[in-house]
């Protein structure tokens, strides 16, 4: 599964986890929209179709992208996307943040912490804990979140994650 990550520059460079992944070798940075692959599945936050184990064979094939932008401009940035590309869109469930921006709010991942959640949804919990591992936080998302992520990962599609995250918000 090829990690893509369009970077939009709009946070500070300095935290950003999308560029040390990439600093890393764990995931390819672009930076135009036309740049993501055709068949990979895009995590979205307003997509309404939650991100499933049934979406495994997309990720295989085409792989995943994550979007780096600012959460102040998200909705418009997202938006942008869904009417230039044609990609599928998929939401994560609910999970709790870990990153030192936005630790305890639920939902406000960091770019790292998206990418995990989807691998360990999608069957891939050990790449998810690796990379993770490039924060000293990075595991802690793991913990905190392993009892829902767990329960993601055994549903057969996006309706039952909907129905399961229920039982953690």
């Amino acid at each position: 599964m090829p990690l893509t990550v369009l970077h939009l520059s709009q946070d500070d460079p300095k935290k950003c986890s999308a560029l040390k992944m990439s600093r890393f070798g764990l995931a390819r940075i672009v930076k135009r929209i036309g740049e993501l692959p055709g068949s990979s599945i895009v995590l979205d936050p307003f997509s309404g179709v939650a991100l499933s184990p049934a979406d495994r064979q997309l990720a295989v094939k085409g792989g995943i992208c994550a979007i780096d932008c600012s959460w102040e401009r998200a909705e418009e940035v997202f938006a942008t996307i869904s009417a230039k590309r044609r990609n599928a869109s998929r939401t994560l469930p609910m999970l709790l943040a870990c990153n030192p921006v936005h630790f305890g709010r639920w939902g406000e991942l960091s770019t790292i912490e998206a990418m995990a959640a989807a691998l360990y949804i999608l069957g891939e919990p050990v790449r998810a804990r690796e990379l993770l591992s490039i924060y000293n936080w990075g595991v802690r998302f793991l913990e905190v979140n392993a009892e829902p992520l767990d329960a993601y990962s055994q549903c057969r599609d996006g309706a039952e994650v909907v129905r399961t995250q229920s039982e953690f918000v």
